[in-house]
């Protein structure tokens, strides 16, 4: 199973990038980090549009879309894993994960996801939820092989 990690922004060197790069090189699973960026303001409504049509750009034809939104389902690690592991049962040979920018995903990529994912009701920095999310990536793998990094 091959992954897509695309997200609106930069990620710059510093603590959240160290943190995101230790748990993605520990998964068995490829990652690929799509970086968009739009140059030159634009209107919030527009500007969302257009991140959104990068962001399903990185996004290939019949893979699993997760989008992380803060008004998404809010999953155990466990639901998480569980959810990946049938995803991988059933033949799913990619997922992708959708990160917006300042204001959220836009309507069309809630729409065209397979799953709306909250990590948690606090609001946290971009950056923060990359690395957050990779965590919980390589806590899923760990439960799904039965090693011990996760404890009930």
């Amino acid at each position: 199973m091959r992954i897509v990690i695309a997200a609106v922004g930069k990620f710059r060197h510093g603590p959240e990038r160290q943190l995101y790069d230790s748990y993605i090189e520990r998964l068995s699973w490829p990652v690929t980090l799509v970086e968009v960026e739009l140059r030159g303001r634009l209107p919030d409504a527009r500007r969302k549009a257009a991140e959104a049509e990068k962001l399903l750009g990185a996004v290939t034809e019949g893979a699993t879309l997760i989008a992380l939104d803060e008004h998404g389902s809010e999953l155990t690690s466990q639901a998480f894993a569980t959810r990946i592991g049938r995803w991988r049962d059933d033949g799913v040979r990619d997922l992708a994960f959708a990160i917006g920018g300042a204001d959220g995903l836009d309507r069309s990529v809630l729409d065209r996801a397979d799953l709306a994912l909250a990590l948690g009701r606090l609001t946290w920095p971009h950056m923060m939820a990359r690395a957050m999310l990779a965590e919980q990536l390589y806590r899923a793998s760990t439960i799904l092989s039965g090693h011990p990094y996760h404890r009930d």
